[in-house]
C-alpha cells in the first residue's frame, strides 16, 4: 500500500536549531521509516537565500523519505496542507530589551503564523513551539487559530525533562531509560519546576536514593538554567539538543507513548493552573494526542512551586493581551 507523504512546516529554517532539526525528519524520525515526507521550509526574506542552501544539502543527502523541499518566506504557502509544524524561528532579547518588549515582537511573528495554519493546514495539523518564549509564542499562535483545536498546540518542555533524565542518570549512575514518571512543570524559564516526587528507578521512589539538599539548591536549578550554562561554556546556545527534543515531542505525540514525559499544553484547569495557559504537564501520548496525568496528591512544596509558574505564565499572557482573541 502506498502511503501519502506528510508535510511538515519548519520555521527559521537556516538557523541552528532546524540545522539539526531537519535532517532528523528526512531520517523518518518524526513519522516513521515506512512514512514520506515533505518538507515546507519557511523563512524571513532576508534569509531564503540560506534556507536554499540548507535545501541542498538536504537533497545531496538523499534521503529515501525525502519526497520534496518548498523554500518560502510566505506563511499562508508554507502551512497549506501541513500535517506537522515546529514552529523555531523566533526574535531574541536584543539589548537593553524587557521581557515583554520580547513578548510583543514575538507576537507579530507567531500571531500570523497561527492564522496562516488556521486558514490553510491540514485538519490533523500538530503544532510544536521551540522558539522562545515557547509557551506564550504557543499560546499567541494557538488564540490565533480559533478554528484548530486547543490541543493541537503546543510548547517545548521535552527539552527540560530530557535534561532532568541527564542529571539523575549521571548522579544515581543509571541509564536516563530507567526512569519513570519525572515531570518538569510550568514554564520553559528560570521558574520551571524539574519534580522528582513521584519519579521512580528500577522500582525505587528517586527522592529516598537522593539528598534533599542536593534535589532543591543543586539539581532543581541546574536543570532550569542548562541553557545559560552551555551557552557560558560553549559559546553558543543549546541548538542540537533542542532539535533533539523537539523530535522526541513530536515522535511521541504521533507515534504514541505510556512513559510519562513533560509537555507544554493547553490546560484544562488541573494543578491549579489557569485554563488557557500553555504549561507543562505530566503526560502520555495516546491516539495521537496529549494526556495529562490526573489524580496527583500535591504536597505543599509542589504546589508552591507550581503556582511561581502560574503566576510567570499570567503575567506574560498580560503582556501579550492586545494580541489574544
Amino acid at each position: 500500500m502506498t502511503v501519502s507523504p506528510k508535510k511538515i512546516v519548519v520555521t527559521g529554517a537556516a538557523g541552528n536549531i532546524a540545522y539539526s532539526l531537519l535532517w532528523r525528519i528526512a531520517a523518518g524520525d518524526v513519522y516513521g521509516d515506512d512514512t514520506p515526507v515533505e518538507l515546507s521550509l519557511l523563512e524571513i526574506p532576508q534569509a531564503v537565500g540560506k534556507a536554499e542552501g540548507v535545501a541542498m544539502e538536504l537533497s545531496d543527502s538523499a534521503f529515501p523519505l525525502l519526497h520534496n523541499i518548498q523554500i518560502t518566506d510566505k506563511a499562508e504557502e508554507a502551512f497549506d496542507g501541513a500535517n506537522a509544524a515546529f514552529l523555531v524561528g523566533a526574535k531574541p532579547r536584543g539589548k537593553g530589551e524587557e521581557r515583554a518588549d520580547l513578548l510583543a515582537n514575538n507576537g507579530k511573528i507567531f500571531a500570523p503564523q497561527g492564522a496562516a495554519i488556521n486558514g490553510h493546514a491540514a485538519d490533523d495539523i500538530r503544532v510544536l513551539v521551540v522558539g522562545n518564549p515557547a509557551n506564550t509564542n504557543a499560546l499567541i499562535a494557538q488564540q490565533s487559530a480559533p478554528d484548530v483545536p486547543a490541543d493541537r498546540f503546543t510548547a517545548l518542555m521535552r527539552l527540560d525533562h530530557n535534561r532532568a533524565l541527564s542529571q539523575l542518570a549521571a548522579k544515581l549512575g543509571v541509564a536516563t531509560t530507567d526512569f519513570d514518571s519525572v515531570v518538569v512543570w510550568g514554564n520553559h524559564s528560570a521558574t520551571q519546576f524539574p519534580d522528582l516526587t513521584f519519579a521512580t528507578v528500577k522500582g525505587e521512589k528517586v527522592i529516598d536514593l537522593i539528598d534533599q539538599e542536593w534535589y532543591v539548591n543543586e539539581f532543581i536549578p541546574r536543570v532550569a538554567n542548562r541553557g545559560a550554562e552551555i551557552i557560558e561554556v560553549r559559546g553558543s546556545s543549546s541548538a542540537a539538543s533542542a532539535a533533539s527534543a523537539a523530535i522526541d515531542h513530536m515522535r511521541d505525540w504521533i507515534q504514541g507513548s505510556e512513559r510519562w514525559v513533560s509537555a507544554a499544553v493547553v490546560s484544562d484547569g488541573s494543578y491549579g493552573i489557569d485554563e488557557g495557559l500553555v504549561a507543562g504537564l505530566p503526560t502520555v501520548a495516546r491516539d495521537g494526542r496529549w494526556e495529562v496525568i490526573q489524580g496527583l496528591d500535591l504536597n505543599d512544596f509542589q504546589r508552591e512551586r507550581i503556582a511561581a509558574n502560574v503566576a510567570e505564565l499570567k503575567a506574560e499572557r498580560e503582556a501579550v493581551a492586545s494580541l489574544l482573541k
